[in-house]
């Protein structure tokens, strides 16, 4: 078993506060796979302290030699990739094929595009003899989420790395283990001292310390909708600045003219992608009144299919739930289903019979479902889906946005004119029209993308 007792601070490996560890768990056999350091406040402000410190030579770093440092660190990842595979399926049950082939590969994707992007951007414009400057913005908090661990760490840590600011990153409790693989890659590529610091813990203790931190420029936050409730509350004590990507309910919008067929062949995998753990899931789907039925049967065909199995096993297409608290949320939520008096035609909450143990659910799907019920409101975040009818364009764009989330969904129509007007008239940040592509340089909610620009303050002289 892999233990860890030390945290990652102003470049060295050292003793935390406390002498308490946490479990890690994997999820598929609940086994204790790791242990890892309870940081406690004291550590946070060591943390900030040693990133107020390295902020100025940093930021005043000739820009090449940054970039200089992400091509190493790129270079480094490649070659222990399967390191960061391995340990991902271990601490969130990732099947290892979903692990390699989407997760790893977007982290090298948005080291990538990191240097790319900083290499080309424009840190001084003038217009009308004004002179803008956009300069770094300074200490970072960078809190990451279990669901999509290291490619949430390198959409926040890198751009802010590349601006010249630095970073305190404290990773989800349920998934410590890529995080470490970060920070021993940094520490073996040399950068600086208290550019990067790792702080691992609560986020009832660390997150909290992090989130109302005096010494923080700026925050970055992707969970839970009530998280950041809890943190837009202490940042705002600064003020702070704080970045957040919370929940997501995403619709589906099926047309009476799309072909029905490929439209739920290419949305079911979209639903059950990480065993639906994903925030831009597309866990509504709106479907013409005349063709549910149809629509229905498709959907329930393609959810048995799925393969739940062991993360380890390249065949498998499904793994558990991150821990026995999510197992818990989801199963709660498929009986509220129930007792809302929903239909549930495909899962539901009982473990594959060929699987004695882990947090499984399997592929679950709900028709007859309203708008108005819980399942159809609240994120799940687990592999349920709910089959929504609705009779013409009009009601189906009032469904889809009647909901407190805006960050995903999908229109399906057989005139592309047609789905694109229904597309604009749908308030989320990704739209995607007859079927999906990932681009990783699409902004996903409905402000600006903050992957670099947001890690830069602009000044005017």
């Amino acid at each position: 078993m892999d233990v860890r007792t030390e945290l990652f601070i102003n470049g060295a490996w050292i003793k935390p506060s406390t002498a308490e560890l946490m479990d890690v768990v994997n999820p598929a056999t609940e086994e204790i796979v790791s242990r890892f350091p309870l940081a406690g406040a004291a550590d946070v402000d060591r943390a900030v302290d040693a990133a107020r410190r390295a902020f100025p030579a940093w930021s005043a770093r000739p820009l090449t030699e940054r970039l200089g440092l992400l091509q190493s660190l790129y270079d480094l990842f490649a070659k222990e990739r399967e390191d960061l595979s391995q340990r991902t399926t271990a601490e969130m049950g990732a099947p290892i094929t979903f692990a390699r082939q989407f997760m790893t590969e977007l982290t090298m994707k948005a080291i990538a595009r990191t240097i790319e992007i900083a290499r080309d951007y424009s840190y001084e414009t003038q217009s009308d003899g004004t002179l803008f400057i956009r300069e770094a913005f300074g200490v970072v908090g960078v809190i990451t989420p279990w669901n999509n661990p290291a490619f949430m760490a390198a959409i926040k840590v890198f751009p802010a790395l590349a601006a010249g600011c630095t970073v305190i990153h404290k990773p989800a409790e349920n998934t410590p283990l890529d995080a470490f693989f970060l920070a021993e890659m940094i520490d073996k590529v040399g950068f600086p001292n208290g550019v990067y610091n790792l702080v691992t813990g609560t986020g009832r203790v660390v997150g909290e310390a992090i989130d109302g931190h005096s010494g923080l420029d700026l925050l970055s936050f992707t969970g839970s909708t009530g998280a950041g409730r809890r943190i837009a509350e202490l940042a705002a004590r600064g003020p702070t600045p704080a970045i957040m990507e919370l929940g997501g309910k995403s619709a589906t919008i099926i047309l009476d003219d799309a072909d029905l067929e490929g439209a739920v062949r290419d949305s079911i995998p979209r639903v059950f992608m990480n065993a639906g753990q994903l925030c831009g899931s597309w866990t509504r789907m709106l479907v013409p009144r005349a063709k549910l039925s149809e629509a229905t049967e498709q959907a329930v065909t393609l959810a048995n299919a799925y393969k739940l199995g062991d993360p380890l096993d390249p065949a498998t297409e499904m793994g558990p739930l991150v821990s026995a608290k999510q197992h818990k949320t989801v199963t709660d939520y498929i009986r509220i289903g129930l007792s809302e008096g929903a239909k549930l035609v495909a899962g539901g909450t009982e473990r594959p019979a060929h699987l004695t143990r882990g947090y499984y659910v399997p592929p679950t799907i709900f028709t007859g479902v309203s708008n108005t019920m819980r399942i159809a409101r609240e994120e799940i975040f687990g592999p349920v889906l709910c089959l929504i009818p609705h009779d013409g364009d009009d009601e189906a764009v009032a469904i889809a946005n009647d909901s407190d989330y805006g960050l995903h969904g999908g229109v399906f129509s057989g005139d592309a004119e047609r789905g694109l007007r229904v597309a604009r008239r749908i308030r989320t940040g990704q739209v995607h029209l007859n079927g999906f592509k990932f681009d990783i340089d699409v902004p996903f909610w409905r402000i600006p993308s903050i992957r670099l620009w947001a890690m830069f303050r602009a000044d005017w002289l």
